[in-house]
């Protein structure tokens, strides 16, 4: 979908009056940040005009005592990271794709292994700036983390896809930098033994702040904190998984980042679903390659399909990992795939609420031009 208008706002007053003409001249609007989910979910219907977020750079404040920083959207996370690394500091997101900005961060929900024990942006966000489809400002939340008011409608853009409003100014609050960190990691030959291992760290006091299960099957573990705690927790950490479990200060390979592969699944489920999910991703026929898993202990991962699968074996394989899921309540989605195999697939799968995001889809932009078709049902 090639757009008719680019737009690279520098403030976001600008940024208003941009949303406000296009909302006059009824043109669609999709907002960009890095390009680095940009294939993620589906092509839009319409793309009048591309807002581009790359001059909304800024560090606006870093109320470093309490903990608080506000950015604009289009700052790369890497760059907010370094700034406040300065400071002892750190917004506890991954960055499994480098360059990721702000806005784009939120607006895909995304997040890495560091979910465990911190969460995704909709947990770290204590405000929001946003320019509504008319253009008009809005502003939820606060510079402080006890300030609640605004929770609601930061949470309600993470993970929306550009389909409410524009993203320009986000206000997170930090977690000081550990002092030490050592990942624990161990082999395992299988699906049972691999949810052996994870289970007996999630069950146990060493308090991880990540726990990872990395094809082709490695079990890692992530701990933080004061060099003598890491120490000791580390040791506890490799008696509980036993074998050839092994410590190192730096991680290990795969960590942080997505399965290789052209079409990337995004895994929502309990803990327990992890055996009988690589159960059933174990012998894919067809593949060629193997199919790659990252799974966090909170319950959430990523599946990779290689290049060998046609378009209806991948829809084969994603029909019998969304049926072994459901047994747990657990969800797939589909975040890109190649153009062949977009054709086979059921990006979304089943949405229970459907009725009620339309709904506020229609507050928030009753003519659908934000994005318009990239969120589940045509949203």
């Amino acid at each position: 979908m090639v757009p008719s208008l680019v737009a690279a706002p520098r403030t976001v007053a600008e940024a208003a009056d941009v949303m406000r003409v296009a909302a006059e001249l009824e043109l669609s609007v999709v907002p960009r940040g890095a390009e680095t989910r940009l294939d993620w979910g589906a092509p839009p219907r319409r793309c009048d005009l591309l807002v581009d977020t790359y001059r909304l750079d800024a560090l606006v404040e870093h109320v470093s005592g309490d903990l608080v920083v506000k950015a604009q959207a289009g700052m790369p996370l890497d760059r907010l990271g370094e700034t406040l690394a300065d400071h002892g500091q750190r917004l506890a997101l991954d960055v499994p794709l480098p360059g990721s900005t702000v806005g784009g961060t939120i607006a895909t929900g995304a997040a890495g292994p560091l979910r465990s024990l911190y969460g995704t942006p909709r947990d770290l966000i204590i405000g929001l700036t946003i320019v509504r489809a008319d253009g008009r400002v809005a502003r939820s939340g606060g510079k402080v983390v006890k300030n609640v008011a605004g929770y609601d409608l930061g949470r309600l853009f993470c993970g929306s896809f550009g389909t409410l409003g524009l993203i320009v100014e986000a206000t997170f609050r930090l977690h000081p930098l550990p002092a030490a960190r050592a990942w624990v990691t161990r082999a395992v030959g299988g699906p049972d033994e691999a949810y052996e291992a994870v289970q007996s760290v999630l069950h146990s006091p060493v308090a991880p702040s990540a726990v990872e299960y990395l094809s082709p099957g490695v079990v890692g573990v992530l701990l933080e904190g004061v060099p003598e705690g890491v120490s000791a927790r580390a040791q506890q950490t490799t008696d509980l998984l036993g074998g050839e479990a092994r410590t190192s200060e730096s991680a290990p390979q795969g960590w942080g980042e997505y399965p290789v592969g052209t079409t990337l699944i995004d895994v929502t489920a309990p803990p327990t679903a992890l055996s009988p999910m690589l159960t059933v991703l174990e012998n894919v026929p067809g593949a060629g390659e193997p199919v790659t898993v990252t799974w966090s202990g909170s319950g959430n991962g990523h599946v990779g399909l290689p290049a060998g699968l046609a378009p209806a074996e991948a829809a084969g394989v994603l029909t019998a990992l969304r049926a072994v899921l459901a047994r747990y309540r657990g969800v797939a989605v589909v975040r890109y795939a190649p153009r062949d195999v977009r054709d086979e697939l059921d990006f979304w799968g089943p949405v229970p609420p459907m009725a009620l995001m339309r709904r506020v889809k229609d507050q928030f932009d009753p003519d659908h031009r934000l994005s318009p078709g990239r969120f589940v049902g045509g949203i």
